[in-house]
């Protein structure tokens, strides 16, 4: 009797091991959640954006937790570079001086730099940047570099006003303080989906890939996850209703509205029907 309760014993401690085993891993995702319609947090305190949830859906199709937490852009790639946090999601554009910190995954999204003016400025691409204006763009990001090389090495004499934050920059704008701000096109179509004051007088061709990223040489093993779920995501009609949602140009206060309606998708662990339920509340008139 001893010997079969011993056995009874042993066999609740290996079940109990095994689902232990079978819990998720929780990897952080972090964030600089100012720059819709890439990432953005919501006046409740929920954090949206296109990076975001691909991150969302990816754990999903690979079998891991993401908890996402809001980081500043200043140090958001050494943070993830020596794994203080496990990803980064943040719109960054793949360069050789970042890989120098961090390993990107495969590109998700090519971009390219628009400028923004208020829209009863009478600006257009080529008045928008004549020496004496004033460019406003976010510190270390592929717009300020672009103003930098672009225009003031090549002896255009711009001043280039550069702000911790885009929204800074757009608020600026509004107010008079700088004659332009150039940022990526896909977040400078949602400040003008947000404010009719604004207007893109012009986009840049610049082609630059976004990736996401971790920790230098991958201790954790996570570009393989993160790859492999981009594949998945892709080949799914969920990156399309993704990129419908957050890349046709609608009001984020929009896109939060059908978010929190499909958030149940989520808790369901169905990538596919959370992506179609955004675009459709989305899309809806």
């Amino acid at each position: 009797m001893k010997r079969s309760l011993l056995v009874l014993g042993l066999l609740a401690v290996l079940a109990g091991a095994c689902a232990v085993s079978a819990v998720a891993a929780t990897f952080t995702v972090a964030s600089d959640t100012t720059w819709p319609p890439f990432e953005w947090a919501g006046a409740d305190g929920q954090l949206y954006g296109f990076d975001l949830d691909v991150m969302r859906l990816i754990a999903i199709l690979e079998g891991y937790d993401v908890n996402i937490v809001s980081y500043s852009w200043d140090i958001i790639f050494d943070d993830v570079g020596i794994g203080r946090v496990d990803i980064g999601a943040s719109g960054a554009t793949i360069t050789a001086e970042r890989e120098m910190k961090v390993d990107f995954s495969a590109p998700y999204w090519t971009s390219n730099q628009a400028i923004i003016v208020k829209a009863d400025s009478g600006l257009n691409i080529a008045t928008a940047l004549l020496s004496g204006k004033k460019i406003g763009a976010q510190v270390g990001t592929t717009g300020a570099k672009w103003v930098q090389e672009q225009l003031i090495d090549k002896g255009i004499k711009v001043e280039l006003k550069e702000y911790t934050l885009y929204p800074l920059a757009v608020l600026d704008l509004l107010n008079g303080n700088v004659d332009a701000v150039v940022q990526d096109e896909p977040a400078s179509r949602a400040s003008v989906a947000a404010d009719a004051r604004l207007a893109i007088t012009g986009v840049i061709e610049t082609g630059e890939q976004f990736g996401f990223f971790v920790a230098n040489g991958d201790p954790k093993g996570l570009l393989p996850k993160i790859n492999d779920g981009l594949q998945k995501l892709k080949a799914s009609t969920a990156w399309d209703n993704l990129i419908t949602a957050y890349m046709g140009g609608a009001d984020p206060a929009k896109v939060e509205a059908a978010w929190k309606a499909a958030s149940s998708f989520l808790a369901a662990k169905d990538a596919v029907g959370f992506a179609k339920a955004l675009a459709a509340g989305v899309t809806a008139p």
